[in-house]
């Protein structure tokens, strides 16, 4: 098994990168996540209803954060430092998180994006944020991502999945679909040759290149998985044919959950072993 790609979303439900190399962090891969979209009250703004979140895309450099979108020119955020700007407090998981608010220039981008008002706010402490105690230990820790620092997939559930896709709507006489991206499912990281399909649900720890993980648990998956990240575009796939095969818990489950060991580099074509 190997790691085939590597991708991180600089701003919650935003459009990603693929990368050949990333940085593991206790909280995540080095930039993912770290920060999101608020509204008026505080609360988080997402891309399972606000899509066109999708079209934006966010480039990390060195000092800043650059957002580019089909509405405006690209803007440059320079994420405040100490006292600087205001605080967002928001809960995620049912815990509190205090964040940085990145001012008005960039809430003012935003909002003309997505069509209401909006924030953007940075994780500038990402050792706030412990992970669920249920699946996690006192000193884990997470960025902004929705409860664990990486998503895991592998290539081979998802062509088993788009072959789920394709049989149930030859069944229901309707015309032949695209196999789905993996881009729908936001993973971190994806593994190919996995000799099975969802073989992934039954790993404990496993070492991708230098860095070892715990696998938490599985992944339950929400409306943003129908949502196509090109032409954002709503379906019924792949909820539909998950709800049918995937179905345990009164949820969906495509890919699992990692929390990292220690830090390291992550490289595409790493050599993957289960632990």
């Amino acid at each position: 098994m190997r790691l085939a790609s590597i991708h991180f979303y600089p701003v919650k439900s935003t459009g990603g990168h693929q990368v050949r190399r990333a940085e593991v962090e206790p909280w995540g891969l080095a930039g993912d996540r770290r920060y999101l979209v608020v509204g008026e009250d505080g609360e988080i703004l997402t891309g399972r209803v606000h899509e066109r979140l999708l079209a934006c895309v966010a480039e990390l450099g060195p000092d800043a954060l650059t957002l580019t979108g089909p509405h405006a020119p690209p803007l440059r955020v320079v994420p405040p430092r100490g006292t600087a700007g205001g605080r967002v407090r928001v809960v995620m998981a049912k815990i509190p998180v205090e964040l940085s608010d990145c001012g008005d220039e960039a809430a003012a981008w935003l909002s003309a994006l997505i069509g209401v008002p909006a924030r953007l706010a940075w994780q500038d402490d990402p050792t706030r944020r412990p992970v669920d105690p249920l699946y996690g230990r006192p000193e884990d820790r997470v960025s902004l991502a929705d409860a664990y620092p990486l998503l895991l997939t592998t290539t081979a559930s998802l062509d088993q999945l788009n072959d789920w896709i394709a049989r149930t709507a030859a069944e229901r006489g309707e015309e032949p679909r695209a196999p789905l991206s993996m881009r729908r499912f936001r993973p971190n990281v994806v593994i190919d040759g996995v000799p099975e399909p969802f073989a992934e649900d039954t790993w404990k720890r496993v070492r991708i290149g230098e860095v070892g993980f715990r696998v938490s648990k599985g992944c339950d998956r929400c409306v943003f998985t129908t949502i196509d990240p090109v032409t954002l575009v709503r379906g019924k796939e792949p909820t539909r044919t998950l709800a049918r095969h995937r179905r345990w818990d009164g949820k969906v489950w495509f890919g699992v959950n990692l929390i990292p060991e220690h830090r390291g580099t992550l490289a595409q074509g790493d050599p993957v072993t289960l632990l």
